[in-house]
């Protein structure tokens, strides 16, 4: 597997019209794309940051895994994602094949149209970790 760079962090938020303000005003951040996922029952909201985006996550629904999360741990970093260059399915062939659990065994649509999927933070030292690839690139 070759990752090219850090696709964005994602950031667990209880509400994005309170979040982005933050962004925008104390650090200077623009947010450039506010977008629904449905069928992961989230709310995102866009910043660039160099080559990096920050991904703020909004749950949908009282039993959306963002939901779940902020009753758990509260608002803040939920996971890191990396941008790789050979495909989300042959890395997830290849990091099972290395004993990684999957959350996702198949890349499902995520946010501005990217293939993504999920490797579960036991297997990744504690860290949610997202795997990323533009199909138009």
């Amino acid at each position: 597997m070759e990752l090219s760079h850090i696709e964005h962090l994602g950031i667990a938020v209880k509400s994005l019209d309170e979040a982005i303000p933050y962004y925008e005003n104390i650090l200077g951040l623009k947010c450039y794309s506010i977008e629904e996922v449905a069928d992961q029952k989230v709310r995102t909201a866009f910043f660039k940051i160099g080559q990096t985006k920050l991904e703020l996550l909004e749950s949908t629904s009282a039993d959306g895994t963002i939901a779940s999360f902020i009753e758990k741990r509260g608002e803040g970093i939920h996971h890191i994602a990396f941008a790789v260059k050979d495909g989300v399915q042959n890395a997830l062939n290849e990091v099972e094949g290395k004993g990684v659990k999957l959350i996702d065994k198949t890349p499902r649509k995520g946010a501005e149209g990217l293939n993504i999927a999920f490797l579960h933070p036991k297997s990744t030292k504690g860290v949610l970790t997202e795997l990323c690839e533009n199909p138009n690139e």
